[in-house]
């Protein structure tokens, strides 16, 4: 059986307060889905806006070994700020939403 990363608790807590915030405008929510190896963190934007339908993702955080990957960031301040608020070490995050060449002028994890 699958042990829960320790990271699991935090991500979800960070990602739920996030999908509890409404929109202005339009008839849009947020939905989070957790896989079922709770090791990918999908929040997105449902919905209708100006009678256009909405279906996008805001973040994608994936757990690989010890790091969390950022694949996706769509908030305005930054999921990997929130991470580092909370005590995850800037080295055991990943913006993989950067090329690999970009990562190692970050101050956060190359891989």
């Amino acid at each position: 059986m699958d042990t829960v990363h320790p990271y699991h608790q935090t991500i979800t807590e960070i990602l739920q307060e996030y999908a509890k915030l409404p929109y202005a405008h339009g008839n849009l929510t947020r939905k989070l889905v957790i896989g079922e190896d709770s090791k990918n963190y999908v929040l997105l934007t449902v919905g209708y806006l100006k009678g256009k339908r909405v279906h996008g993702c805001v973040v994608h955080l994936e757990v690989i070994g010890d790091k969390i990957w950022i694949h996706e960031d769509g908030l305005e301040e930054g999921i990997a700020n929130d991470l580092v608020r909370v005590g995850i070490p800037k080295d055991r995050i990943v913006l993989a939403f950067h090329p690999p060449e970009v990562r190692p002028y970050t101050e956060f994890a190359v891989s």
